[in-house]
């Protein structure tokens, strides 16, 4: 149980690092708050591409919103992905995925679709390339953070089946060590009831010989 929660709280420890490192030390977050301002004068515009507005807000309901919320976003999400794939519904369904504390995060999935947006930059705008490469770090650290989780109970089940199997020993010897003294006290009762048998069958025989 103590193990389990040590677990539970470098858990959230690192999770909790994770934000930190993801919003103040990722190399691109300038690039990507300059973004939010908008596209200067000597960068590409492409047409009908959705506002940083809209990514924003819609992972703000996914965090922020019930479970009902979540299940509907993600949907959506895929849904547009899938029946309309192009650059913007793939960016948002990557980053629905990449984005924690909803049943289908999926960061190894994201991973996989943002790296691929990424070596296609030219179809999109600063403010894409930004969340995607911000998202994708958030993704990369989460597969770190869950194969550590995974190794931790890992050992910590096999700590648990070894203490498990030592208690199991121990009471297998006491209960051995009971039954082998219930054998020799049988043994002894038994031996004494024989003695005793035997001291009244000569007092009889005394007593008979005593008094023809």
């Amino acid at each position: 149980m103590r193990k389990q929660i040590l677990i539970t709280r470098a858990w959230q420890i690192a999770l909790t690092m994770l934000v930190v490192t993801t919003v103040a030390g990722c190399a691109q977050s300038r690039a990507w708050w300059s973004g939010l301002r908008g596209p200067s004068s000597n960068e590409h515009v492409i047409l009908g591409a959705p506002e940083a507005s809209d990514y924003l807000g819609e992972l703000h309901q996914l965090v922020a919103g019930d479970p009902a919320t979540q299940a509907e976003i993600f949907a959506d999400a895929k849904s547009a992905a899938t029946l309309t794939p192009n650059r913007s519904t793939q960016l948002r369904y990557a980053l629905v995925l990449a984005t924690p504390g909803h049943t289908e995060s999926d960061p190894q999935q994201a991973q996989s679709l943002l790296r691929d947006l990424l070596t296609q930059t030219e179809l999109l705008t600063p403010v894409e390339i930004s969340l995607a490469m911000v998202h994708l770090r958030t993704a990369e650290e989460l597969i770190v953070l869950r194969s550590e989780t995974r190794r931790l109970r890992a050992t910590t089940s096999r700590a648990s089946q070894t203490e498990e199997a030592a208690a199991s020993q121990r009471l297998a010897t006491v209960e051995a060590e009971s039954r082998r003294l219930r054998r020799e006290l049988e043994e002894a009762e038994s031996k004494l009831e024989a003695i005793t048998s035997i001291e009244r069958s000569i007092r009889a025989q005394d007593q008979a010989n005593n008094n023809p």
